[in-house]
């Protein structure tokens, strides 16, 4: 990583407030829906008499310390490249004023919009604005898009979803994503308590805190309380109206990410002149990071090849906000690097239509007699995690005890290498034991030696099985034919390899098990794998000119991580108490530790999760988590302390929350809330 310190402009930066009118007459979690709101926002300005082109980051993720080492590295560097690179806390959060609103608030849009707006009203900017983010920064990018602000010309998403639904954490295949909706919610509930910072508010910010506190609600019941694809959740993604995005789009995720399907629809549906495409393999992260560079840090172990984002970045912004020829349309409409089963080898490909006429559909036939799949309830612990942040434990090891649990068919290769690009899709014919149930399927890599590498994998839950916005009750003991989609894969089985479709009745902790226990019968003749199978490269295929530049970056702020004698945890660790029959998984999946910040900021960070079950009984499904975060400042005394605990229980007939949320400060607890409630199961 190149820190870069010469630029064609020099830079100032400084903190303001933007305010706002309020969204009138607009529905939302909030509140204060409609009212006037102070937005905290820090912004980077090229020196220069001439109006620039703004760009704008909007996230709840507070600026002035949370995402500081990151901000320091890509905002001055678009200013010094002759951009207003402007950093907006979300209402509700940082340092902005208002109260957080829900997940998908409409109240969080419209202040976008409204930021926008008052962004190229400024003297300083032309008129033309950007928009850029990743994960949830991302995905309101994309949302606000769709409501296609005149000023927005261009955005820049990475790991967004355009169908919450689908892929950003709470389900998958109309099954209750555990890991993805418990992990997520969890740590929502504890980031949205942080207070404001008193440097930057000023005395009134434990009245602002208390307000934020006073209208905090845990997400995990709202969204078990709506477990089909229905108005909420098609409200709160773009993906059944993707016409109405009229910016130009760069799609771009991690191969390891859920949100690689964003990219392969948005590449599909949006017209070919305004949008690509870009998958790599990365965590969640920005393609030129890595996990530690967040607490000041850099890791040494490569987490897959980092390119020059910001360069790419660059030329987008160019060419749609500055009428400069960069090539970027000359580019091909999706660019994604293929793996192989050795995570350090792979390449670059380049397509210029989606799916790519290269790409045909190779049925694979699993012939055989009928098969009881009936997987012990443990089976996924070796799954990895749902969102995986670039730390040692978040992808999946060796599948072969996974595979020892599920019924697996194999393919050989042949002579020569089999490229698979886009999304899988497996068809089965199926009789389950008890009414309902879930199935899931993966695809893997196995190698000469054994070694079994998970490529992608899909899950269904067998009441969803005519669409997600109904369930559809299956009667125990009666024959269907099912067909869904795996997650899309960029993958090349190498010549001498198996292709392996694992096929199992559970998968805990990603999948909540179904509440009765019973197995499924599959018959592989009536069942088969269809592979997306590139055929060869031609004229519509590029294999060499795929190409970027080395990563760089501005020098972020010089924050200092103290070094401590404490033995750190483990980042997954899986113990089995064997006269209880009890399997849990714990997790410690965020980075943890103190970040001592310039300004005197003491910011400290924790969360440890846990997924237990036992064997044969799906009703012991627990998922729990802690989280605790620390802000001090040593030279005034201000010390705040938040602490959350939060669980996901179930019983036959639904599911169970609990959450609690304690806040200090000093000694003293100044908020204390408990919540706990009951959610049906739907039918089926």
């Amino acid at each position: 990583m190149r820190i870069r310190t010469d630029f064609p402009y020099e830079t100032v930066h400084t903190d303001l407030r933007v305010t706002l009118p309020g969204p009138p007459g607009i529905p939302g979690d909030s509140p204060d829906a409609g009212g006037p709101v102070d937005l905290y926002a820090r912004v980077w300005r090229p020196v220069t008499d001439e109006p620039v082109p703004a760009l704008l980051e909007y996230a709840p993720h507070r600026l002035t310390d949370a995402t500081a080492v990151r901000d320091g590295e890509r905002h001055p560097w678009y200013a010094g490249h002759g951009y207003a690179s402007v950093r907006v806390d979300v209402r509700g959060h940082g340092n902005s004023g208002g109260v957080p609103g829900g997940e998908y608030d409409a109240v969080e849009l419209a202040d976008g919009v409204a930021v926008i707006e008052w962004l190229a009203r400024q003297p300083w900017c032309s008129g033309r604005v950007g928009m850029f983010g990743i994960g949830t920064g991302g995905r309101s990018a994309l949302r606000i898009a769709a409501l296609a602000p005149e000023p927005l010309r261009a955005v820049v998403v990475v790991d967004a979803s355009d169908d919450p639904y689908d892929n950003d954490g709470p389900y998958a295949g109309g099954a209750v994503a555990a890991q993805g909706l418990h992990s997520t919610a969890a740590g929502r509930l504890a980031l949205a308590a942080r207070p404001p910072d008193p440097l930057h508010t000023g005395d009134g910010w434990l009245a602002m805190w208390l307000a934020r506190l006073e209208a905090l609600t845990p997400t995990a019941p709202t969204w078990l309380a709506h477990p089909h694809r229905d108005e909420f959740w098609r409200s709160a993604g773009v993906s059944d109206d993707t016409t109405a995005v009229r910016a130009a789009v760069l799609a771009v995720s991690g191969l390891h990410t859920p949100y690689r399907d964003t990219v392969l629809r948005l590449v599909e549906k949006l017209p070919g002149d305004r949008v690509r495409g870009l998958i790599g393999p990365w965590p969640h992260q920005y393609p030129d990071r890595n996990p530690d560079q967040e607490r000041g840090q850099e890791h040494p172990r490569e987490r897959g090849p980092a390119i020059g984002f910001l360069q790419e970045t660059l030329r987008w912004w160019d060419h749609w906000l500055k009428d400069k020829d960069t090539g970027v349309l000359s580019e091909p409409l999706l660019r994604c690097r293929l793996g192989t089963a050795d995570p350090s080898r792979g390449h670059w490909t380049g397509t210029e239509a989606w799916p790519p006429p290269q790409v045909t559909v190779v049925p694979y036939t699993l012939g055989g007699s009928p098969v009881v799949v009936d997987s012990p309830l443990r089976t996924g612990t070796d799954a990895g995690r749902f969102l995986p942040v670039g730390h040692d434990g978040d992808l999946p090891p060796d599948q072969r005890e996974e595979d020892a649990r599920s019924a697996c068919f194999e393919f050989p290769v042949g002579d020569g290498a089999l490229t698979v690009l886009g999304r899988p899709r497996v068809t089965l014919r199926l009789r389950p034991a008890v009414s309902g149930g879930v199935v899931v399927a993966r695809l893997c890599d196995v190698a000469p030696d054994g070694l079994s590498t998970l490529v992608t994998r899909g899950a269904l839950n067998l009441a969803a099985r005519r669409g997600p916005e109904r369930a559809v009750p299956w009667p125990a003991g009666t024959v269907e034919d099912v067909t869904f989609e795996l997650a899309a894969a960029g993958h090349v089985f190498e010549s001498g390899h198996r292709i392996r479709l694992a096929v199992s009745s559970a998968y805990w902790p990603w999948i909540w098990p179904h509440p009765a226990p019973g197995g499924i019968t599959l018959d592989p003749a009536g069942s088969r794998l269809d592979l997306p199978v590139r055929q060869r490269p031609g004229t519509q295929e590029r294999e060499e000119p795929v190409r970027f530049a080395e990563p760089e970056h501005s020098a972020a702020p010089p924050v200092a991580v103290p070094q401590t004698l404490d033995e750190p945890p483990p980042r997954l660790l899986l113990t089995r108490d064997v006269p209880a029959g009890r399997w849990t998984l714990a997790a410690t999946p965020h980075r943890g530790g103190t970040q001592v910040h310039p300004d005197g900021l003491e910011y400290t960070e924790e969360s440890h999760e846990t997924y237990t079950i036992e064997d044969g009984d799906p009703l012991s499904a627990r998922a729990r988590a802690e989280w605790t975060i620390r802000l001090h400042r040593p030279e005034t005394a201000w010390d705040v302390r938040v602490e959350t605990r939060s669980g996901i229980s179930c019983e036959a007939a639904g599911f169970v929350t609990s959450d609690e949320l304690v806040c200090r400060h000093g000694d003293e607890i100044v908020f204390h809330r408990t919540w706990e409630e009951r959610i049906s199961r739907p039918a089926g």
